[in-house]
């Protein structure tokens, strides 16, 4: 009987009544005519008539009926009232025929007050419907910086396109990723059945989140979608019944955790801060080096890439540290998702349980796997990702760029040195910067000349041998395929004549060694077990992982200089971004005394003041350093944002 299910809604009226009061928070619903009291309001906008989601409805327009509902919609009037037989006629109509008469709505700031039709709401919130037929003004608040007021303008600008209110999101930025995530183009007006489609996989989304998680986590639904879209992509979301979708959000729960907390990550600056547990000690299950096989994921081949051709290197250090006891396979050209995850499925197969994906651009399929496959250790060549499921790891390679910068002061008797970079990504800024101030140390008066090597129509290189640039900073290692002395520091004259001068030296057989040693001690799992934020492994000098190597015919002053420096930065006595540093527009970006902190060195986007040149836009870029940057570069595709 109706009334049955009006005493079940009182009860939750009651019990949210209570909560409420407890909290010291207003118990009844807000009214909207209250809110706008103390809001400048720009305009009012018909809507028209729409499928609204219950859960936006917050509140009413006046406060005439507010006391007769409790925070949650709830009735809280006796069950003999007046107020409660209408209620349950309602719910009879509701359960024979179906409640059809829109409710009439105001809303603001993507949250809906009711004019007409309280308890039809109250009724279908009841019973846990997911929308309601309303016919809706829109009040427009006047723009500010205020954050709420930002995301509001650009959710408007969605709107726009989409004509939908299914979601709402606490970041800047979102919606324009949802549409990069979702095929679409900025300002490409979506279909009437792109519109359905979207409406039922935010429908299907939400209950399996709320069955998956109830109140658990705090993350809101939207948020959570947004990176359930950034793992599995759209066509997937559409295609999953909703038991599976819970199903998986169920494995990705330590994900949603993380982004909940605010997608923390942890840099492990060095192999020591990572401790065995006490767990670990007390019952020793971790694995033996001959327990572990270990696949490496390589983006291209290494006859063909430096960058795999180094780790390759570091794989065969890592069978020869361990006396061949750990085996290891390698796996290259899984350049794709599909290839990625083939490679995976093909890895795990074989029996490894430890998988080194070398490329950032492979991370979300790892996300993807790591969840798939929760007994693997999977583990990725990149900085600031945001991921509990796959631990990171990168070399603080700015600190051999420093000594690089030096050396190519001290022995370049001119005030003009070339730096070829190549991709505009985390790290490769500070690595600019750090040789700039490291040959501005030797010489205040030295410039660097920048160029990229990643562009579409430039030859960065052949740019700066037009310009007379003699001293270059080049690649940090040759391609097995296209030998070449141009790497590292070189002199090159105007006849030709190559010298090498110096080159820092990524130690990726010691960086793999030391987390191998880690898993096997129980390390890795150590900190595997702080919830709620991501693992970075963000080693240096300190740890042995990165070098520079020093030609023979260098002065030998200039060889103890470079010691001494090496020597300072390991025991943390010295560092590369210390004291007054001005970026290219005049801007202080460290004071004198103070240190640039951790975070500010990996997302760095700015150029030393010496630096001559300029980070290139994203158009500029070639299609592979374009897919590079929006995954981890400092300019990035205009409807791109960072998680």
């Amino acid at each position: 009987m109706a009334i049955t299910d009006y005493s079940a809604a009182l009860k939750k009226g009651k019990r949210n009544y209570q909560l409420a009061l407890a909290k010291g928070a207003y118990p009844y619903l807000p009214a909207l005519d209250d809110i706008l009291s103390y809001t400048e309001v720009t305009a009012s906008v018909n809507l028209g008539l729409m499928d609204i989601p219950l859960s936006k409805i917050v509140g009413t327009k006046t406060s005439g009926r507010t006391n007769a509902f409790a925070g949650n919609f709830m009735p809280l009037l006796p069950e003999k009232s007046e107020f409660a037989a209408k209620w349950a006629a309602l719910y009879n109509h509701q359960i024979d025929d179906g409640i059809r008469d829109p409710i009439v709505v105001f809303e603001f700031m993507h949250r809906f007050y009711v004019q007409e039709g309280n308890k039809r709401v109250s009724v279908m919130k009841s019973l846990d419907a997911y929308s309601i037929p309303g016919t809706v003004t829109r009040i427009i608040p006047k723009k500010t910086e205020d954050k709420e007021v930002c995301l509001y303008y650009e959710f408007m600008d969605f709107y726009q396109v989409s004509e939908s209110y299914d979601v709402w999101f606490s970041k800047e930025g979102s919606y324009k990723k949802l549409l990069k995530l979702m095929g679409k183009n900025p300002g490409e007006l979506w279909t009437p059945e792109e519109r359905n489609a979207f409406h039922s996989a935010c429908e299907k989304f939400g209950r399996a989140y709320l069955a998956a998680f109830s109140e658990k986590i705090k993350l809101s639904a939207s948020d959570a979608l947004l990176l359930y879209l950034d793992v599995y992509g759209y066509d997937k979301l559409k295609a999953q019944t909703q038991t599976e979708l819970r199903d998986a959000l169920i494995k990705a729960q330590k994900e949603l955790q993380l982004a909940e907390k605010g997608s923390q990550v942890t840099l492990v600056k060095d192999p020591e801060q990572a401790k065995p547990s006490l767990l670990g000690k007390i019952l020793p299950t971790n694995p033996a080096p001959e327990d572990l096989k270990i696949a490496f994921l390589y983006y291209k081949t290494p006859e063909t890439s430096s960058w795999a051709y180094a780790h390759e290197l570091g794989r065969l250090h890592l069978e020869q540290a361990f006396d061949g006891k750990v085996k290891t396979i390698a796996i290259d050209q899984v350049g794709t998702d599909d290839q990625i995850k083939d490679a995976v499925d093909n890895a795990v197969a074989a029996g490894c349980n430890v998988i080194f994906a070398t490329a950032v651009q492979m991370v979300n399929q790892c996300v993807r796997s790591a969840i798939q496959y929760p007994k693997v250790k999977f583990f990725n060549c990149s900085v600031k990702m945001p991921y509990s499921s796959v631990h990171t790891y990168y070399a603080r390679m700015y600190e051999a760029k420093f000594l690089i910068g030096a050396i190519a002061a001290a022995v370049s008797h001119t005030d003009k040195l070339g730096y070829v970079a190549d991709y505009p990504i985390y790290g490769s800024l500070a690595n600019i910067n750090a040789f700039a101030l490291g040959a501005r140390m030797i010489n205040p008066y030295v410039e660097v000349y920048l160029e990229w090597s990643k562009l579409k129509t430039l030859d960065g290189k052949e740019k700066l041998r037009q310009d007379g640039l003699l001293f270059m900073s080049d690649d940090d290692m040759i391609t097995p395929n296209h030998p070449t002395r141009e790497y590292g520091l070189y002199l090159k004259n105007e006849e030709g004549e190559l010298e090498n001068l110096a080159t820092p030296i990524w130690h990726w057989g010691k960086f793999y060694e030391r987390i191998v040693t880690n898993i096997c001690s129980g390390r890795s799992e150590a900190n595997a077990s702080k919830k709620e934020t991501a693992i970075n492994y963000w080693w240096g000098m300190s740890a042995d992982v990165i070098d520079v190597i020093c030609s023979k015919k260098m002065p030998h002053g200039t060889h103890r200089l470079i010691n001494f420096l090496k020597s300072s930065i390991c025991a943390g006595s010295f560092k590369p971004f210390d004291g007054l540093i001005y970026s290219q527009d005049g801007i202080i970006r460290c004071k004198e005394g103070q240190s640039l902190q951790p975070e500010d060195i990996i997302t760095m986007n700015w150029l030393a003041e010496n630096v001559v040149g300029r980070i290139p836009a994203f158009e500029e870029l070639t299609q592979e350093a374009q897919l590079l940057s929006n995954i981890q570069g400092v300019c990035k595709e205009e409807n791109e944002t960072d998680r």
